[in-house]
């Protein structure tokens, strides 16, 4: 599973517990460095009346910050448990994602597919994950479909376990190509928690749940 971020952050590199160390640690600093600022003033006789009084607003702000986080946190705590749990009922349940992405295991692959007209000559292109193309196979003309891929290779052997992507190559009567869509299709056999996103687990390949698109009882292809 590939995790993408964007943007430059302080932080950037450091592991999720030595962000949430570092951004804790520059928090309690700025506490001290504010407090010890007040305690050296009179407030009956600030050197700085203005001064003073933005210092309590900060203080204020910074106390309501907390309390805030703390309160998100909590929620988003609730939030992931509540759409793990509902995502647990799909395990056992054929699930249609939308990502051309799917695992393969001592299960096949699987595929939906469908196309916006008729397609005369389809041709079925799968790739691993560097996106070097490892075998292509000519499907049956029509519109839509699902194809099954066993990881058998020609003119032998067979392809390791992993995660492959489907690419499919259609034209029409006329020989214009047509964009095919494809999605990965797969039986769900777990679901889990990672960095605050519901994953589900399909023959091996973890696939983000905001990327479900339908569930039904399974079909055999």
């Amino acid at each position: 599973m590939t995790t993408v971020n964007t943007g430059v952050q302080p932080t950037a590199g450091l592991p999720p517990a030595s962000q949430a160390s570092l951004a804790s640690a520059d928090f309690n600093m700025f506490l001290k460095l504010l407090t010890t600022q007040m305690q050296n003033q009179d407030p009956l006789d600030p050197m700085d009346t203005s001064e003073y009084t933005q210092q309590l607003v900060q203080y204020s702000q910074v106390e309501q910050s907390m309390q805030q986080t703390g309160a998100l946190r909590d929620i988003l705590s609730r939030l992931s448990a509540a759409e793990m749990a509902q995502a647990s009922g799909f395990i056992g349940r054929e699930a249609e994602f939308d990502t051309n992405v799917a695992g393969l295991s001592a299960k096949p692959a699987e595929w939906a597919y469908s196309l916006p007209r008729e397609a005369t000559s389809i041709t079925a292109v799968i790739a691993d994950e560097t996106g070097r193309t490892v075998a292509t196979k000519v499907l049956e003309a029509g519109k839509d479909g699902r194809f099954v891929w066993d990881g058998a290779l020609q003119p032998s052997g067979a392809a390791p376990h992993g995660l492959y992507s489907l690419a499919l190559k259609a034209v029409d009567a006329s020989g214009n190509s047509i964009p095919a869509n494809v999605r990965s299709v797969g039986v769900v056999d777990s679901v889990t928690s990672a960095s605050g996103s519901v994953m589900i687990g399909v023959n091996g390949a973890q696939i983000p749940a905001s990327a479900l698109i339908g569930v039904a009882t399974r079909r055999e292809p």
